[in-house]
């Protein structure tokens, strides 16, 4: 077998590297979060149980080598209901973050870029779109749409685009004030030619890590939905339903049935924050 080249591995790896920049904390989240992925993606093969298998001998048990993070009220192996659950809690966020990146760098450019009355129009909707709770939003949908997953997605959609919004419109007025965009626009270059190929591409990174952080906090706000009845719902495994489901068995002094999901939750919240807190102090430090 061929080895890759050194230079070539290099070249390879640099955005890596760029964004873990020697930092143990950052390179623990990233590791973190690939393997929330590869779990994922792999649930079949990974969980050692059937997530909706019925064990009622082992029903609250606690750890054992037959269910390493024991079984919840319905003797179903907590470990494998976890590792299943990380797919509608990954899906969710992860399509709440690419429908409003792409809005809201939509909006945020075209405000930024017409400027005048269209600004004002585009900025005075994403500040009506802030004034309206995720939550409550979701909600609402939820009552017009029904419960599941779909609902509390496009809730929180529109109401994480402003948040892109407002930091895509500030970043590309910048953009725009720098000459080499007023130099295409001399050589009569379009002005969605010069958004698409040059500015955009300077902006991207900024809100790479705005959608980072956006994705735990989607993740949180999604769990939250299911916990209340509102999102993805039973026999499903997901981590919200899961505390939702094992919250009485705290009664009868079952821990692991709530602490395994919280903390799952918990940990990928964190690490995606620091992620995105890393890519943004190392676009903040390369613009000084």
């Amino acid at each position: 077998m061929t080895a890759v080249p050194t230079v070539h591995r290099r070249r390879l790896f640099a955005p890596l590297a760029r964004i873990v920049g020697g930092d143990k904390l950052v390179t623990a989240s990233l590791v973190l979060l690939a393997l929330l992925i590869v779990a994922a993606v792999f649930a079949p093969l990974i969980a050692p149980h059937d997530p909706d298998a019925v064990d009622l001998s082992a029903t609250l048990s606690g750890s054992t080598p037959e269910h390493l993070l024991g079984a919840d009220q319905s003797g179903r192996d907590v470990l494998s209901r976890l590792i299943f659950g990380a797919r509608t809690g990954l899906l969710g966020p992860l399509v709440v973050v690419i429908v409003s990146t792409l809005l809201g760098m939509l909006i945020g450019v075209t405000a930024a870029w017409h400027g005048g009355v269209v600004d004002s129009v585009l900025s005075r909707a994403m500040e009506l779109i802030f004034s309206f709770p995720a939550l409550l939003l979701a909600i609402i949908l939820v009552a017009v749409f029904g419960v599941g997953l779909t609902a509390p997605v496009i809730a929180m959609s529109v109401a994480y685009a402003p948040y892109v919004g407002r930091l895509a419109r500030s970043v590309a007025l910048q953009e725009k004030a720098r000459p080499y965009i007023q130099a295409y626009k001399v050589q009569g270059w379009s002005g969605w030619v010069i958004c698409l190929k040059h500015l955009l591409p300077n902006i991207a990174p900024l809100i790479l890590a705005q959608s980072a952080i956006n994705f735990g906090y989607a993740l949180m706000d999604l769990a939250a939905l299911s916990f209340l009845g509102f999102g993805v719902q039973p026999p499903t495994a997901d981590w919200g339903a899961m505390i939702n489901e094992g919250a009485p068995s705290l009664l009868l002094g079952a821990m692991l049935p709530v602490l395994a999901p919280g903390v799952a939750i918990v940990i990928t919240v964190v690490a995606f924050s620091i992620v995105g807190e890393s890519i943004a102090d190392r676009v903040a430090r390369r613009e000084q």
